[in-house]
């Protein structure tokens, strides 16, 4: 008896929870699709990729030229006295140093590449999440996902929003952590 007890709140429940979720509406979007759809898109990619390769041109001029210097010294090794192949092999190896941080500044997680395409593409980036934002909320949607690379939220109504009461279901002092931002 106790068990249909049991069953019967947890059907309940599931029933009420399926309910619940099919008012939600959510929706997805592209955003690798919407942003190749405008035009000032291929410019700014345009823009970058002639900068990289104007910088990748540059690496590999430089290093060709430390190639040249290796060649030469080994052509010559046997001509230095044990001092100055110490010198030139410092030379070489300073100047492989020189291109790896020419490449790093241009190409690194922090480089000039990512700056600028920082740099241009994030107005692009803006204006379609204020796009999305007006869309999602004209047409009532709770959630909008951007289907490009990892799923990501653009948008969420406040409403659908836990985290206060997540907070408060570990214990955390909502008031407080406020004040704290």
């Amino acid at each position: 008896m106790k068990a249909i007890k049991i069953l019967s709140v947890a059907v309940f429940l599931v029933v009420v929870a399926g309910q619940a979720q099919a008012q939600q509406r959510i929706a997805f979007i592209d955003s690798e699709e919407v942003l190749n759809r405008i035009p000032e898109y291929a410019t700014v990619q345009q823009q970058i990729d002639r900068m990289a390769a104007e910088w990748e041109t540059e690496i590999e001029t430089r290093q060709r030229e430390v190639e040249e210097m290796f060649r030469e010294y080994q052509a010559r090794e046997l001509l230095y006295t044990s001092e100055e192949r110490k010198n030139k092999r410092e030379e070489i190896v300073r100047a492989e140093e020189d291109v790896e941080r020419l490449r790093m500044q241009y190409f690194g997680p922090e480089g000039e590449l990512f700056t600028e395409q920082d740099k241009l593409v994030r107005p692009l980036q803006e204006r379609v999440l204020e796009a999305v934002e007006e869309v999602a909320t004209s047409e009532g949607y709770d959630y909008v996902f951007d289907k490009a690379g990892d799923f990501l939220f653009l948008f969420a109504r406040e409403q659908h929003d836990l985290s206060e009461k997540v907070l408060e279901e570990l214990g955390i002092d909502i008031e407080g952590a406020q004040r704290g931002r």
